[in-house]
């Protein structure tokens, strides 16, 4: 006889239906499974033999065929131990209940418990694509499926739980979620704990309000690092769809516990500069998410950016460019969401004392030269903002007055969001930093004379064109921050100000 059961599988981000059908049939005793399965999807069939026997059912001694439709694609992980365990018992009449608008989900233990699995929240939407009413998830995931709405979520322990529900003996309740239980992540981090620092402060808001990236060149203990921890604290809160992008990849990423079901604060990832170039775009075997799209709708910052392999800095360029990153392996193409702001840290050389005014450099011309050479020039026109970081002098160290905080630098930014947010209604674009050339004459309107200074500064500076758009995009974040719709001299002067650095510590 055969018998039905749903349940779902993953492709990168991407969900896909997934029916499995159970034959048992006479014949020499055997357990097989089919439709592409990978080696722990094999394995499946000992697990579910071993929890069938420890929980008191019993395990058929024939032929057992289980397929995993479609068969073309290739199915991976543990999840389909609970589907196939539930297919097995509905085929020996074990289970008597119509399980046509029901799937499920999870990883079994050899004795029966119900163990969690990565990327439910993908799969729970899929689920409601597919008119799917009830989803069996483990317990640690059911708050992370709760939280999309139209489908009723079952949390299940042990496998014995699941068939008293079924068989109609035992109720299991269904999860909730309410969102106005989940709040901002809660930090102890302020902008009034940094003191001094006024200009970098003042080039993470333009950062903050029109999504720029941003590079930080000073001495050790000059406060970057400081600095950078903070950026989220002036970024605008996330919106509910916000929050359910970055969940989706946290939840394939296997990171969520069983009581976070939502990702709520901007994400800040920090990767040490050892990390290779797969760690940080994301890939492997069975391709997962990197860094860079860890840190999806948040921060990601790169200390000692020198330090950091060639190969790593250079998978930056293209996602800075298109937020997204696409990873090929034989099995296929996996394209992850990776739209962040970029605060990068770095010393002017090895010794960190460069340009010091008091503090004398160790490091020769070349050492010099070569540990700036690490940060390539395509690298370096990528990034809007760069701002020096001096140290900090005894006198703002020790000053008594109050620092302003991250909730009234905040309240301008997001002020300054909410001009970008009318002006690119109806379109995909979100923030200044996003910017389609199509709409710079549209958007970016100068006056006569900040025209004329960005002639001067585009020919004496000897601008590229990728670094004249990113001026005109940081000088309108700018204007948006003081209320004006048109660019004037002064917003201009300081987005130029902001491409100055990279003369005279890189020489390019």
């Amino acid at each position: 006889m055969v018998v039905k059961c749903n349940s779902l599988g993953l492709l990168g981000l991407e969900s896909f239906f997934v029916e499995v059908e159970a034959d048992v049939s006479k014949g020499v005793p055997a357990f097989d499974i089919v439709g592409l399965p990978d080696t722990s999807v094999k394995e499946s069939k000992d697990r579910v033999r071993s929890a069938l026997i420890n929980c008191g059912f019993d395990f058929p001694t024939v032929k057992i065929i289980i397929n995993l439709a479609p068969a073309d694609i290739k199915k991976e992980g543990p999840l389909y131990d609970l589907p196939i365990l539930v297919a097995l018992l509905c085929a020996t009449s074990q289970i008597n209940a119509d399980l046509s608008d029901c799937a499920f989900l999870g990883e079994l233990s050899l004795c029966g418990e119900v163990r969690k699995v990565n990327g439910v929240l993908p799969m729970a939407i899929k689920a409601k694509e597919c008119k799917i009413k009830k989803l069996f998830v483990p317990f640690e995931n059911a708050v992370e499926g709760a939280v999309v709405n139209g489908i009723e979520i079952y949390p299940v322990k042990t496998v014995y739980e699941l068939v008293a529900h079924l068989n109609g003996r035992e109720t299991i309740n269904k999860a909730g979620f309410d969102i106005s239980e989940y709040n901002e992540n809660d930090t102890v981090l302020d902008f009034s704990q940094v003191k001094g620092q006024y200009e970098a402060k003042r080039a993470l808001e333009i950062a903050a309000a029109g999504g720029h990236n941003v590079l930080m060149i000073g001495p050790p203990g000059s406060g970057k690092s400081m600095l950078a921890k903070r950026m989220g604290t002036i970024l605008p809160k996330m919106t509910f769809d916000e929050m359910i992008e970055t969940t989706k990849i946290h939840s394939v990423a296997g990171l969520l516990n069983e009581h976070q079901g939502l990702v709520t604060g901007r994400p800040f990832r920090s990767p040490h500069h050892n990390i290779s170039a797969v760690g940080l775009a994301g890939g492997g075997t069975v391709p997962k998410p990197g860094e860079i799209s860890l840190c999806h709708n948040g921060v990601l910052f790169l200390d000692e950016l020198p330090e950091f392999s060639k190969s790593a800095l250079e998978t930056l360029r293209q996602p800075l460019e298109d937020s997204k990153v696409t990873i090929s392996r034989a099995m296929g193409r996996f394209t992850y969401p990776c739209s962040f702001t970029l605060i990068a840290a770095m010393n002017p050389c090895p010794c960190g004392f460069y340009n010091h005014p008091v503090r004398q450099c160790t490091c020769s011309e070349d050492m010099v030269n070569r540990y700036l050479s690490k940060v390539s020039g395509p690298l370096l026109d990528r990034i809007d903002i760069h701002v020096e970081v001096p140290a900090v002098n005894y006198d703002d160290l020790t000053a008594k007055a109050n620092e302003e905080s991250s909730e009234s630098i905040r309240k301008r930014v997001n002020k300054a969001r909410a001009i970008q947010t009318k002006r690119f209604e109806g379109t995909s674009i979100s923030c200044n930093a996003n910017l389609d050339s199509s709409l710079f004459q549209k958007v970016c309107v100068v006056d006569d004379r900040a025209n004329m200074l960005l002639k001067n500064a585009f020919d004496k500076l000897g601008l590229t064109a990728r670094a004249y758009d990113r001026i005109l995009k940081v000088a309108r974040t700018i204007a948006d921050l003081e209320g004006s719709e048109v660019i004037k001299s002064h917003h201009l002067t300081e987005a130029i100000q902001y491409r100055s650095l990279d003369r005279k510590y890189f020489g390019r």
